[in-house]
């Protein structure tokens, strides 16, 4: 189920697998990933708030403006962030885009109107970032073949700075949970750790979260991450499957921070995270849309924690935690 707004800036957390769920991707290859993520994120005019790449699967999470129609100058600047060492076949083209824009012909308008279609849009970006990277991956690793197990996974989410940051926390948590690293500004590949090492886009994407100044970002989305600020002796917080279950079973609660800890599949498949009046609202768009029964209605996240509100679209019939 993919749910857009009708109008506007949206907000989209995307998550997708390796095929099979094979442990691929090592640290070049994070790397390489890494790197072709900001530029397609330009390319396509989307804003990466922060991301986090395994070696089985990554998460980004990712703000998509109102569509716009930019002049031929960023488009054609934006075509050649994807050759940033083209071929001469590939300058010849770009000469001869270049004649046709300024000549007003129709194969210009028709070349216009075919990179337009790969900007402000979720899928066009996820699915550029994965074809790149496929064709990279395979070429360097003499294999041939689908590399990536879905299409991928997406949840409309509320663009409100407690979802977001909620979302972002998650994501950022995903290294801390593989217990790969006990703090993510230790684990290279994620968006939070790029924006501690002085990643400007990285830290734009936290500022949108918390505000213009860094320092106070950073503050900000550690005591998300942490739950009691900066000290990491705090930061233990990790659970065991089994005293999770328990928790559930006695209807207790846990602080967020430790229910971030752990695997929160309304995160990935919800369709559509919120505020109760912003899921009821999606929710209408989509029954205009696509004639959705109406006794679907926003469900409320089980009571595990303090979700601040927190509602989704997809009531989830396996155990949404673990």
């Amino acid at each position: 189920m993919k749910i857009a707004p009708e109008v506007g800036e949206a907000a989209y957390h995307c998550m997708t697998r390796v095929v099979a769920g094979e442990r691929l991707l090592d640290d070049t290859a994070k790397e390489v990933l890494r790197k072709q993520l900001w530029l397609v994120a330009e390319f396509c005019g989307v804003e990466v708030l922060t991301y986090a790449i395994m070696s089985n699967h990554f998460h980004v999470l990712l703000k998509v403006p109102k569509k716009t129609t930019p002049p031929d100058e960023e488009l054609l600047r934006r075509y050649k962030l994807l050759h940033p060492k083209p071929t001469r076949y590939q300058v010849h083209r770009l000469e001869a885009i270049e004649t046709v824009l300024a000549s007003g012909a129709p194969a210009g308008e028709a070349w216009r109107q075919r990179v337009l279609a790969l900007m402000g849009d979720v899928s066009a970006f996820m699915k550029l970032l994965k074809q790149r990277f496929a064709i990279w991956f395979n070429k360097a690793h003499h294999r041939y073949g689908t590399l990536f197990a879905e299409r991928f996974k997406s949840v409309l989410i509320e663009p409100s700075d407690h979802v977001l940051c909620t979302v972002a926390c998650y994501i950022d948590l995903n290294p801390v949970r593989a217990g790969l690293v006990k703090d993510p500004k230790d684990y290279r590949f994620c968006g939070y750790a790029e924006a501690v090492a002085g990643h400007q886009p990285a830290r734009a994407g936290l500022c949108r979260l918390h505000g213009p100044d860094w320092d106070h970002a950073h503050a900000a989305h550690r005591l998300g991450l942490f739950g009691t600020g900066a000290a990491r002796r705090f930061a233990g917080a990790t659970i065991t499957a089994a005293s999770f279950a328990k928790v559930l079973r006695s209807h207790g609660q846990l602080p967020l921070a430790t229910v971030l800890r752990c695997r929160v599949r309304y995160f990935t498949d919800a369709a559509v995270l919120g505020s109760q009046a912003f899921v009821a609202t999606q929710l209408a768009v989509y029954r205009r849309r696509y004639g959705m029964r109406s006794r679907t209605a926003p469900r409320a996240l089980l009571p595990v924690t303090d979700w601040g509100g927190l509602t989704a679209l997809r009531g989830l019939r396996r155990n949404p935690f673990g």
